[in-house]
């Protein structure tokens, strides 16, 4: 049995842990708020630029843009979103398995991976995987500014025909306990559709959009406004994620540490206890000799 002081000791460690793994949880706790509140608000202008979308695209039947290239499809780019740190519980094994299964099967030549977060670098690194493009320092905390330069990137990359498609690989964020991997198709832009039922529905004064100079000259400007906005709710979601997933796994870690520093104290007061009774049995001993 191990003797008090060497529990003393571990039940010490356990608890310096436990105060970590609480702070930590409480941090993510405080900014899973932020982001979350972040995640939903863009949701209305996305909404809206692709409302805007239809509409443009319905008065300019003949419109083409590069973003709507479509052919054949050799090589497949691959936005991967995942955390710049870990300690998230299983969020970024779940991103980078989605992008293994993705890739698996494919020659090299057949697809690029654009890496975002310090975690999907070191995980596809480590298995030898050489990376296209690598961006960090945002994974928690993506600013607009970021997605635009990354939807730029990827425009670039498109247009210049360096991939034929762009998907992005991320996590949405439906509760603090629950985040589903998706796989979503960034370009080519799809052309527009019209809304089930919209297209019945009689138009309206209210319904009536003038677009200045022309529509097509606005559907020119939304495109990659459109782009970025995917981009950017992405990030957004994996945020989210990324924080959600941090504050299970601290809370988790936490309480297993507080079962930990109980079944020690248990242990301790069995060894105490052990070592009291030893004690009186060499007093009582020592005290039959001496008679």
């Amino acid at each position: 049995m191990e003797s008090t002081r060497d529990i003393k000791g571990r039940i010490k460690s356990v608890t310096n842990i436990q105060q970590i793994t609480k702070a930590m949880k409480m941090v993510a706790a405080a900014r899973l708020r932020k982001a979350e509140e972040k995640a939903n608000g863009s949701r209305p202008y996305a909404e809206k630029i692709g409302e805007l979308l239809r509409r443009a695209s319905s008065v300019t039947p003949g419109f083409t843009s590069p973003l709507f290239r479509t052919g054949e499809v050799k090589k497949v780019g691959y936005l991967v979103i995942s955390a710049d740190k870990g300690l998230a519980g299983a969020y970024n094994s779940n991103v980078m398995k989605q992008t293994l299964s993705e890739i698996s099967g494919k020659d090299r030549s057949e697809y690029a991976l654009y890496v975002c977060g310090k975690q999907g670098r070191n995980y596809l690194k480590f298995r030898d995987y050489d990376l296209d493009s690598y961006h960090f320092g945002f994974s928690d905390k993506p600013s607009a500014q970021d997605s635009i330069a990354l939807a730029k990137e990827m425009v670039d990359y498109f247009t210049k025909e360096e991939v034929d498609e762009v998907y992005i690989i991320y996590t949405k964020f439906i509760t603090a306990l629950r985040q589903q991997v998706k796989v979503q198709k960034l370009l080519p832009v799809e052309s527009p559709k019209a809304e089930a039922g919209e297209a019945d529905k009689e138009p309206s004064v209210d319904d009536e959009y003038i677009f200045l100079p022309d529509a097509g000259t606005v559907l020119s400007k939304l495109l990659p406004e459109y782009v970025q906005v995917q981009v950017y709710n992405a990030m957004l979601q994996s945020a989210a994620s990324e924080l959600g997933s941090r504050m299970a796994a601290m809370s988790a870690a936490t309480d297993n540490a507080t079962e930990r520093i109980a079944d020690l104290n248990l242990t301790y007061n069995k060894a105490r206890q052990a070592q009291v009774t030893n004690e009186i049995s060499e007093i009582v001993g020592g005290a039959a000799a001496l008679e």
